[in-house]
């Protein structure tokens, strides 16, 4: 599912697009369709969703995948930042009130890719057909506004944490060793989810599913 605020999902101006903003979209979709012994399966922000989400209906939720959960934010953008100078430059700019607004109605494709490519190990996996589908989802009314909002948001992903005692269904967490997040991060992640099991994928970025989708799904299928 897109989230708000991502892919083609309509736009809410007045949206807050924080943590607990779209866990409550996530979780008003399972409860919508009456879902139960549910499988998550979330990435970046996705991850971390998944993790709360599942601390918050634990009745519907019967296995989590966390994939290079983003849970660990001290600063504006902070992971996304981690991925190369180019990227601390531009997501940092963003938080500037009118220059931030500014930068943003410029970026295009290359200044997209820089970006992303720092989320890579291999830079070369980046599928120039997802590119182009990211430049054109940037280009709606609205999105970039949003896309900042999101950024705005970092407290309540760090904050996300504070609910992770609370699942109680088996939980994988998955990293790739290049990931933006530092070892003691994710080891504080698994502390905080009863026997949580980490799995590491050798040479692969924070897009483990699109850099190392064989890998990755040979994971999840196992159980």
């Amino acid at each position: 599912m897109d989230l708000p605020g991502h892919g083609r999902s309509p736009i809410d101006p007045n949206a807050r697009l924080d943590e607990p903003y779209m866990r409550e979209a996530v979780i008003g979709f399972i409860e919508l369709l009456n879902l139960t012994d549910v499988t998550l399966v979330g990435e970046s922000i996705g991850g971390a969703l998944a993790l709360t989400v599942a601390a918050s209906i634990p009745q519907r939720i019967k296995r989590v995948y966390s994939i290079n959960p983003y849970d660990y934010e001290t600063r504006y953008g902070d992971g996304i930042r981690r991925g190369n100078w180019f990227s601390n430059f531009i997501i940092g700019s963003l938080q500037i009130p009118v220059l931030g607004a500014f930068n943003a109605s410029l970026e295009n494709k290359v200044v997209l890719k820089k970006i992303m490519d720092g989320g890579y190990h291999d830079p070369k996996k980046f599928p120039a057909d997802l590119l182009v589908e990211f430049d054109q989802v940037a280009h709606l009314p609205g999105y970039k506004r949003a896309a900042r909002k999101v950024l705005a948001g970092w407290r309540s992903w760090s904050k996300a944490r504070d609910l992770y005692r609370g699942i109680s269904a088996p939980v994988t967490l998955i990293y790739g060793d290049t990931d933006w997040s530092h070892t003691v991060e994710r080891d504080r992640t698994r502390s905080l989810i009863p026997q949580a099991n980490l799995i590491t994928l050798k040479d692969t970025g924070h897009f483990s599913a699109v850099e190392n989708p064989g890998d990755l799904a040979r994971i999840i299928l196992a159980d």
